[in-house]
């Protein structure tokens, strides 16, 4: 289960099947798991795990492998240790670690094999494998060494086309009645890869998969009332439209597994997702997927499936009720970071003194480094923040600066560039208050204007100024000033207005106390040490309004952010 941005949850959810299952229990896993999906209020993504074949994202969760048990429940949880210890013998390959038959025919140059013997792990590096491939191995070692000598038994590498020159080396070969030359890696069915093949979009209809006549895959083909398979030879996609029944669903997956076991594709992966909670990798197989698909998610579904679960004597605490999805979206970000940050004058930039580096204005750019402690290592962010006033030349030297800058770090940073009016959340965090002033101070903003005769608007200290704060909390808010007039006013946000030494906070009808606190700590930074004069909309002082030119219309809805978009990546190709 994850959090999403917006708190909503998303689960994922995984079934395995043992290599020497029965198809009914297979079968019952498949239906057990949509059960658990519908329960889960009907929005996770469904992947059916084959022993052997797991997905990444399933072996991402047991660190370091997966070492199945032979037989079935009755013998695998009998303790063994009373028993003689087997020798076993398992391939490493990627993140799949996998039983093989202890026997020299089993060996080859290209992979990595673990021999687990009663006093001694050997691990055999195949001369063509990786640096990556050998470390992944080595905690598999390290595994098995733990679970099952108790930390107690010796370890040694055998390095693949040394001749016999260790004793250790001519141990292990001594395991296979002496050290023979291995043959050349033969095709066997476990390598034998599945032909990606154009996707092809079938639709379930009384248990049948029938092809659907397209000339390209669009979303607009998938129907709510239908399941769908999307069958891309490696990956098999089951589409479950939002208003199918539960029985469908079930159907659907039968389809698909029927599909697989019917063409023998044993390490196919069935992946199932519902509308509206489709994966990026099910969207990227379309030609088109519109950005954002009005679904209604019903809660009434829940309690359906909660009361079919209670009947079957299930208990289901929670199920019932969603937890409601927060607003402001979470940052995932260590904020306890080390900032710096410089202004970009011409071709040069400027460093910011510590008390003035969250304080920006709309006709600069700037350039920002921020380190953090990361999992296992300092992690450094090097970004631009492009102001809507500022001048093209100043944009082109902030980018080129930053880059030098990550080029510098050995491109161990990540480099971001942020225009104003768009910043991420997790920019907002790192600055905690945030103030976008009017107007610039740099020579280009300055010279841009001059030229073009513009009157100068820069933000002054004493001068009269609005400022719109907005924020979720102390480690999160911003203050932007806005055209001093009254339809700049709206009620669902708080407001600072000074003009000299008087100054006014403004508090719309649609806020709340959080809002209000807000609003006192940024005018602390603003204009400290000013005693305030508190206004609440409908009845303000007269001499509000005069500052503000005079009262006119505003607007009440709170400005909402854009909703994210799917992440999308680009590569990129130099051909010179």
């Amino acid at each position: 289960t994850t959090a999403l941005k917006s708190g909503a949850l998303r689960h994922d959810i995984h079934y395995w099947l043992g290599k020497d299952t029965s198809q009914d229990e297979a079968g019952a896993a498949a239906v057990k798991t949509v059960e658990l999906d519908a329960a889960l209020g009907g929005r996770a993504v469904q992947y059916r795990e084959v022993q052997g074949h797991e997905t990444e994202k399933f072996l991402s969760y047991f660190k370091p492998c997966i070492i199945p048990q032979e037989g079935g429940v009755a013998s695998g949880f009998k303790h063994v240790q009373e028993e003689e210890h087997k020798i076993r013998m398992f391939v490493c390959r990627g993140k799949h670690v996998v039983h093989v038959p202890f026997a020299r025919s089993s060996l080859n140059h290209d992979d990595i094999f673990i021999l687990d013997t009663k006093s001694k792990i050997f691990q055999f590096n195949g001369s063509n494998s990786s640096i990556q491939e050998r470390a992944k191995a080595l905690e598999v070692v390290q595994y098995i060494k733990d679970t099952y000598h108790d930390g107690k038994c010796e370890v040694a590498a055998i390095e693949d086309g040394k001749l016999m020159a260790d004793a250790e080396t001519g141990e292990f070969w001594g395991f296979f009645g002496g050290f023979a030359p291995l043959p050349r890696k033969t095709a066997s069915d476990e390598d034998r890869t599945v032909q990606s093949h154009t996707a092809k979009l079938l639709s379930v209809e009384k248990g049948q998969a029938k092809p659907v006549d397209a000339d390209s895959l669009t979303r607009e083909l998938l129907d709510t009332n239908k399941c769908y398979i999307l069958d891309c030879g490696l990956e098999v996609f089951v589409w479950m439209g939002r208003n199918t029944s539960l029985d469908e669903r079930k159907t659907a997956s039968g389809a698909a597994e029927e599909l697989i076991r019917g063409s023998d594709r044993p390490k196919s992966q069935i992946i199932r997702v519902i509308e509206g909670f489709e994966t990026v990798v099910f969207k990227s197989k379309f030609e088109s997927w519109p950005q954002t698909t009005n679904v209604a998610v019903t809660e009434d579904g829940r309690s359906k499936v909660a009361a079919l679960l209670r009947r079957q004597g299930l208990n289901v605490k929670g199920l019932a009720k969603a937890a409601p999805a927060k607003e402001e979206p979470q940052p995932y970000i260590d904020c306890t970071g080390n900032l710096q940050v410089w202004r970009v004058n011409g071709q040069e930039k400027v460093l910011l003194p510590a008390s003035d580096q969250s304080k920006f204005y709309s006709g600069d750019c700037y350039i920002f480094q921020y380190s953090y402690p990361g999992e296992d290592k300092e992690e450094y962010l090097i970004g631009t923040w492009i102001g809507k006033q500022s001048v093209e030349d100043e944009r082109v030297s902030a980018v080129s600066s930053a880059t030098k800058m990550v080029e510098s770090m050995k491109f161990q940073a990540t480099q971001a560039c942020i225009h104003e009016g768009n910043e991420p959340i997790q920019f907002f965090s790192i600055f905690q208050s945030f103030i976008v002033f009017k107007g610039g101070l740099s020579d280009g903003y300055k010279n841009y204007i001059a030229e073009k005769e513009i009157p100068e608007g820069t933000y002054t200290e004493d001068g009269l100024a609005l400022f719109r704060v907005q924020g979720s909390g102390p480690d999160n808010m911003q203050a932007i000033q806005v055209e001093a007039v009254a339809s700049s006013l709206n009620s669902s946000y708080c407001y600072i207005l000074h003009s000299g030494s008087t100054v006014f906070t403004w508090a719309g009808n649609l806020t709340s106390p959080d809002d209000h606190e807000l609003v006192e700590r940024q005018l602390d930074i603003i204009k400290p040490n000013l005693q305030s004069k508190p206004q609440k909309e409908g009845s303000e002082s007269e001499q509000f309004w005069e500052l503000l030119g005079g009262k006119s219309e505003y607007p009440s809805q709170k400005t909402a952010r854009e909703p994210e978009g799917d992440p999308h990546l680009f590569s990129c190709t130099f051909s010179k």
